[in-house]
């Protein structure tokens, strides 16, 4: 039987290795595990690993065959050389080894920018996201040189992995018609945030749902009590759409929707309204549950990314190393998350870093 630390290793087999043949004093499988290690228990960045490699000698050399202790600067370039592309492919592998439910799963796309790691000379990175709710798990990313390129990055990504049965939920960026159509290709269904950027038809649905939600009691409501919070929200969904001049340019088109939101904070009360254009049929709760279930990917990811694992603060920005190192994270994410316990994420990387059997936990995949 297979250790742990072998498992972890084989999501390295497949990467291809940069460096020229008399260059390379260690392996490069091992050099991704170190920094795989790294990260779970609580390190960041190549000086970390170095550190990581040099605390944990004995235990590397026993564990994983670790010859000699790797420096930071060769961690800098292996991540600097590894082809983005194919370590994507490592990160979507894992996810899909992990993934248990995908019919009815709720697949949020958004993107990220990596605040740090642009200068006077470059944008900063911004990574584009598939996260799946039911899994609590990143299935892929896509590296965009700006955030106004996800619209031609997001097919890119879908086409990578598999959705069939899912919900696929973007903002109101990625309300596009090419992602409509890549949906459906990939068996799946849509809700797509509608405002400003389609201006005809944000004019037309928000007078035509305005009018519904006047004259009809909502299809769903729920309300939440929370730190001092009330938030009410309710849903009309409708699927008579006949009406609409430009309905034939959206594939699979079968309903609108307004979701409702009024918070009420210390006697003061904010009401706002937010429209979308889905291939669902008539179903106002599930509707409103994918709706609501698309921010996780704000609260369980992005979040996650910037206070745990310290995302926006990383300055690695030379060749591909910010989007190597921002795939390395969300490998670590999805490892960290399906520990069991009650245990907060910087809780449970603390934990790996003091207990062995605990860090294969997270190994054991």
């Amino acid at each position: 039987m297979k250790t742990p630390a072998e498992i972890a290793i084989e999501i390295f087999r497949v990467l291809p290795d940069p460096r020229v043949e008399r260059t390379k004093v260690h392996s490069l499988e091992i050099i991704m595990f170190i920094a795989l290690c790294t990260y779970l228990s609580g390190g960041e960045g190549f000086y970390d690993m170095e550190s990581y490699a040099e605390a944990r000698e004995d235990w590397l050399r026993a564990t994983v065959g670790m010859q000699s202790t790797p420096g930071h600067d060769t961690f800098n370039r292996v991540f600097q050389a590894i082809s983005p592309k194919h370590f994507g492919e490592c990160l979507i592998d894992l996810s899909q080894r992990l993934r248990e439910k995908i019919s009815g799963d709720v697949v949020a796309f958004d993107g990220k920018t990596h605040r740090r790691t642009g200068d006077a000379n470059c944008a900063a990175l911004h990574m584009l996201n598939a996260w799946s709710v039911e899994n609590r798990l990143v299935l892929g990313q896509q590296a965009v040189e700006e955030k106004s390129n996800e619209i031609t990055a997001i097919p890119q990504l879908m086409d990578m992995l598999d959705l069939k049965g899912c919900v696929v939920t973007t903002d109101a960026l990625n309300c596009q018609k090419t992602v409509a159509a890549k949906t459906l290709e990939k068996e799946a269904d849509y809700i797509l945030a509608v405002k400003g950027n389609h201006p005809a038809l944000y004019g037309e649905l928000k007078i035509y749902m305005d009018d519904i939600a006047a004259k009809t009691s909502p299809g769903f409501e729920s309300v939440e009590k929370e730190h001092g919070r009330i938030e009410t929200r309710r849903c009309w969904q409708s699927n008579e759409i006949s009406w609409y001049a430009g309905l034939n340019d959206w594939p699979g088109r079968k309903s609108f929707c307004v979701i409702e939101s009024i918070r009420e904070i210390n006697d003061q009360q904010a009401t706002s309204r937010r429209y979308y254009i889905s291939s669902l049929d008539y179903n106002a709760r599930r509707v409103a549950k994918s709706i609501r279930d698309h921010w996780e990917i704000e609260n369980s990811l992005h979040w996650c990314l910037d206070v745990v694992f310290n995302e926006d603060q990383s300055r690695a920005r030379a060749r591909h190393a910010a989007k190597n190192l921002g795939t390395l994270r969300a490998i670590c994410l999805n490892l960290i998350k399906r520990i069991p316990g009650k245990r907060s994420m910087k809780g449970k990387r603390f934990q790996a870093s003091l207990n062995d059997e605990y860090l294969f936990k997270a190994l054991r995949i």
